[in-house]
């Protein structure tokens, strides 16, 4: 996709105060600082529309950020950081609850996990809670940077397996470094709201 217009329009708490033209949603999730912030910038071609932090924990909130006039990606709290009251984990997961099971226009949720290690209890309990409420989900391996290319597929295997991934599924390997795998991701995105893959450079429609 080519994206011409890219924008933050709200944090949310409750459903009250999500956006309200129904458009399309891909929502983030994934442990705290796995690079969901940078995920978002490297595909809409920003370097600080969603914040990043160093600072596990940071998102508290889920931040809608509208592309295109044509969808949201909605970034929610990363789970597993265990350095805040359990009260506060309590009412950030009762919050993503809500939204992942209750927004109607939600397409797909973007999981995005660390491709150098196994993934964790917490990376599989979202991926199983996802499935069990059959909500798509395209899971993300990212940060392939930071491994080897020979090594990349047994790491794909490892991610596969540890997250006991449906077949069909898919699993983009991504970079937000050197945007390896940035194509892909807007494909499986495309595919789920309609929208013909489009070069990047000329903006022409693609033709296999």
């Amino acid at each position: 996709m080519i994206v011409k217009k890219a924008e933050f329009v709200i944090s949310a708490v409750k459903p009250a105060q999500y956006p309200d033209d129904a458009l399309p949603e891909f929502a983030l999730a994934g442990r705290s600082n796995v690079g969901k912030s940078s995920l978002i910038n490297c595909l809409v071609r920003r370097k600080n529309l969603a914040r990043t932090s160093s600072k596990p924990g940071k998102t508290q909130t889920i931040n809608f950020y509208r592309v295109n006039d044509l969808l949201y990606f909605a970034d929610v709290p990363g789970y597993g950081f265990a350095r805040v009251p359990k009260s506060v984990r309590a009412a950030w997961g009762k919050m993503m609850e809500t939204y992942l099971t209750g927004r109607e226009t939600l397409k797909a949720v973007i999981q995005v996990v660390d491709v150098r290690h196994p993934p964790t209890s917490d990376d599989q309990n979202m991926y199983h809670f996802l499935k069990h409420y059959k909500i798509p989900v395209i899971v993300v391996a990212t940060k392939a940077d930071k491994i080897s290319k020979g090594k990349w597929q047994k790491h794909v295997k490892v991610t596969r397996e540890g997250l006991q991934m449906v077949k069909g599924d898919p699993l983009v390997l991504f970079s937000a470094e050197t945007s390896y795998g940035k194509d892909d991701l807007w494909g499986e995105i495309e595919s789920r709201i309609g929208v013909p893959e489009l070069h990047e450079e000329g903006g022409e429609p693609f033709i296999p």
